[in-house]
């Protein structure tokens, strides 16, 4: 966790996810759906910010896209790798 965030999100943190979610016009990157203002986390379809190279690119708005809460949660961390697809046991 970034130390930004030990206390909660900065001034700067939240500068910067107006003015993304102001860019994509409040419409969701990940599904295309419009995004409700009026709507707070942690209901799922609460504006988010959803860091699309990672947070290890840090908080440049042109990695920034504007997400739904929960299109933001099941989109998960871009530089993680994926888990591996389940092989078939035969024996134990």
């Amino acid at each position: 966790m970034s130390h930004a965030w030990v206390g909660g999100s900065t001034r700067q943190w939240r500068r910067i996810r107006r003015a993304v979610l102001d860019r994509d016009q409040w419409i969701c990157q990940l599904c295309g759906k419009p995004i409700n203002p009026q709507l707070h986390n942690p209901h799922p379809q609460s504006a988010q910010v959803h860091h699309a190279e990672g947070k290890a690119y840090g908080d440049d708005p042109a990695q920034l896209q504007a997400a739904h809460r929960l299109c933001n949660q099941q989109a998960g961390d871009p530089t993680r790798a994926p888990d591996p697809a389940p092989r078939p046991m035969t024996r134990w």
